[in-house]
């Protein structure tokens, strides 16, 4: 067989090799790329690493469920390289996190050369798979324990992913309601311009038992590929060359198709840019019965580039939209390239190669806000936190890095929960025990869990005039139980607030509070902090017993929350 799929279960037998304890919901899949699975040029059909991509995540997330699953959407893919053929195509998915009747499965896909024994990442992936029972109904399905590291950074980041998934249109739609009804066009020559519609492909597919599940529901895989290929033709009318795949937009499963449906699958070149062009596709569905109206499947839109021999991508021919519909496609496709740009740029990235101040706007104020929650839960996940003091109460532990000193202090407060993280989300009442702050003065109400303040705190020794930040601060209540609460901060900057000559311009990267419940009326308060080069020897002092400033000012945390746990005003609404 040309794949083979690893179930990943100790004791398999005596040709498994010893390995430490896996994921019980870890799947591997191995394929060698053959002939059959290739294009003109010898590459690896997108659509049929889509269907592997899939299979393998459906069978991660029934490994859970312990019952069938069907997939609800692909987040963004970005594909790094190209996979030849004779090469093997290795996949592994894993369930992330489990929510009521959906669950996050994470997919990370990889080539091998068998000659040279190279290995490279392709891609990397987030699935929602959702549980169904007898008739289609839900399931409610167990929580999940994550064991390591990775596991929990990635278990405590699905909350955050999810919550991105759920405003992903309105933050299209914001956008375009921002911008100018008129989108610009580029200035280059536009004489040659190919009209929208003659890049329009319309194809039908018949679903039949291969293409579905024991359910007889149509494998999401199967349809994603279907909806590439059309793609693919619709790109290779405006270009009249072969292109190649680089992102997906998200995929979302409006409902299903089952066996015996007709899939009709429509796609349409929507803007070109310089160098890369989107075309938007929709798969819709009907039975025998043509008087029947069509059910909307799936939508998606896919980014293409044409690639010289060198490997670099070739400049496109513009687009000329039809009138209305064509306009509207048009200008949500530059929309959606600023968003996507926004979205790899901010989210994408490492954390530590995301700048420190990243400039706030409309587009990127998910990415942003997802960025500064999962940073500092991707800093709480970290599992070698050394205690470094220990005073009274307080602990404070320490963090080193490669290229970052991190703190942590904590100590547990008589005061519920919920109370401390209204009291600490507020950052215009921190003076009252942080005798760094001077003032913070709110400058913009995001939404309910999102502010950007601006902050002024006291001089740093060896400095002649006071500090003053640009903050975003990103609340966050549990997800479910077990989790914390979050208030996370991070810099950003505004062109309504630059740096002014009475202030040093300072910045933070990560940093804010996590407060678990402990019981009804007790909480563990704990604020991390990764310390940068103008904060590192206030730290280091503290770290080495040679200052209690740290310590002092966590303590007066404790005074101030204790003094107000009984305000019967949760003052919620002046976050």
């Amino acid at each position: 067989a040309a794949g083979t799929l690893s179930l990943a279960r100790s004791g398999w037998g005596a040709m498994a090799s010893p390995s430490p304890a896996r994921n019980p919901t870890e799947v591997q899949m191995s394929q060698l790329v053959l002939p059959c699975h290739t294009n003109h040029r010898g590459e690896l059909s997108t659509g049929q690493l889509l269907k592997w991509m899939d299979t393998a995540a459906c069978l991660s997330a029934e490994r859970h469920a312990g019952c069938p699953c069907v997939t609800a959407s692909m987040d963004d893919i970005y594909f790094e390289h190209t996979i030849s053929v004779g090469q093997v195509v290795n996949i592994k998915a894993k369930v992330n996190r489990a929510f009521n009747s959906s669950m996050e499965v994470g997919i990370q896909v990889s080539y091998e050369d068998l000659c040279s024994g190279k290995h490279c990442s392709i891609c990397k992936a987030y699935a929602t798979f959702v549980a169904q029972g007898p008739m289609g109904s839900k399931v409610r399905l167990e929580p999940l324990t994550p064991q390591t590291e990775e596991e929990k950074i990635e278990y405590s980041i699905a909350a955050e992913r999810r919550r991105m998934r759920l405003v992903h249109k309105d933050t299209l739609k914001d956008l375009l309601t921002s911008s100018s009804q008129e989108t610009e066009r580029e200035t280059r020559d536009g004489s040659g311009a190919v009209p929208a519609e003659r890049t329009r492909v319309e194809s039908v597919e018949l679903v039949l038992p291969p293409h579905a599940n024991h359910q007889g529901n149509t494998f999401g895989g199967q349809i994603m590929a279907w909806m590439e290929n059309v793609a693919t033709i619709a790109a290779s009318r405006l270009c009249h060359a072969h292109p190649t795949l680089r992102a997906i937009e998200m995929f979302h499963f409006r409902g299903p198709s089952q066996v015996g449906d007709r899939l009709v699958l429509k796609a349409i070149v929507n803007n070109a840019f310089k160098n890369s062009m989107e075309v938007g596709v929709c798969a819709e569905a009907y039975g025998q019965e043509m008087s029947i109206s069509r059910r909307h499947i799936n939508s998606a839109f896919m980014t293409f580039v044409v690639l010289d021999q060198e490997g670099h991508p070739r400049t496109l021919p513009m687009v000329a939209p039809e009138p209305g519909d064509g306009e509207r496609r048009y200008r949500e496709a530059s929309a959606r390239k600023k968003i996507r740009l926004d979205r790899k740029y901010v989210v994408s990235c490492k954390q530590t190669e995301v700048p420190l101040s990243v400039p706030w706007d409309q587009s990127n104020k998910v990415y942003l806000s997802y960025n500064n929650v999962s940073a500092l839960k991707m800093l709480v996940a970290k599992a070698n936190w050394a205690l470094a003091r220990e005073k009274e109460k307080v602990r404070m532990y320490t963090l080193e890095e490669d290229k970052f000193l991190s703190f942590r202090i904590e100590m547990s407060v008589c005061i519920p929960a919920s109370r401390a993280f209204s009291l600490l989300s507020n950052l215009r009442r921190r003076h009252e025990w942080d005798s760094h702050y001077v003032s913070a003065e709110l400058v913009q109400k995001v939404d309910d869990d999102d502010m950007i303040y601006h902050v002024v705190s006291q001089k740093l020794r060896n400095e002649n005039k006071p500090q003053d930040f640009v903050i975003l601060a990103s609340r966050r209540k549990p997800c479910s139980k077990g989790d914390p609460y979050v208030v996370a901060f991070r810099s950003v900057t505004l062109p309504t607030h630059p740096a002014r000559a009475e202030f040093t311009r300072g910045e933070t990267l990560c940093s804010g509070f996590c407060i678990w419940p402990e019981s009804e009326e007790m909480s563990k308060v704990a604020y991390y902090n990764q310390a940068m080069p103008g904060y590192l020897n206030y730290v280091t002092t503290n770290v080495a017993g040679l200052s209690s400033d740290i310590c002092s000012t966590f303590e007066a945390c404790e005074k101030f929350l204790l003094k107000n746990k009984e305000d019967l005003i949760s003052r919620l609404q002046d976050f």
